[in-house]
């Protein structure tokens, strides 16, 4: 359990991040709020967005910003949805890409699952 509230979103995204941006240095370099941004995004896009349609965040105070990019929906067997995305990551004029997929929980939240 991540916790409830904005912790909760903030571990979600630090998770997300991880999961695609370990050890380089765009990932090293996003503050807390860039991180916000990202994930208050990825939820959004997750829940409502269209399979091909790219959504972008960017923080106004850093110039960080990225996009994310749902590219396939299904639904497993216990009913639950999940997302295949691809993501880009820009700090400082250096890009990053990363792939995963998350999953809608129960309280209507998406977790990434890799």
């Amino acid at each position: 359990n991540l916790g409830k509230g904005r912790g909760r979103t903030l571990a979600i995204a630090a998770g997300t991040l991880l999961g695609g941006f370990v050890g380089n240095q765009v990932g090293a370099s996003l503050d807390k709020a860039d991180i916000l941004y990202h994930q208050q995004t990825a939820q959004r896009t997750f829940e409502t967005g269209k399979n091909g349609v790219a959504n972008s965040w960017v923080n106004p105070d850093t110039g960080h910003q990225g996009t994310i990019t749902p590219t396939k929906t299904y639904q497993l067997g216990s009913g639950d949805y999940c997302r295949e995305f691809t993501q880009t990551i820009n700090v400082g004029g250096q890009e990053q890409r990363a792939f995963g997929t998350a999953c809608r929980q129960p309280d209507g939240s998406w977790q990434i699952q890799s």
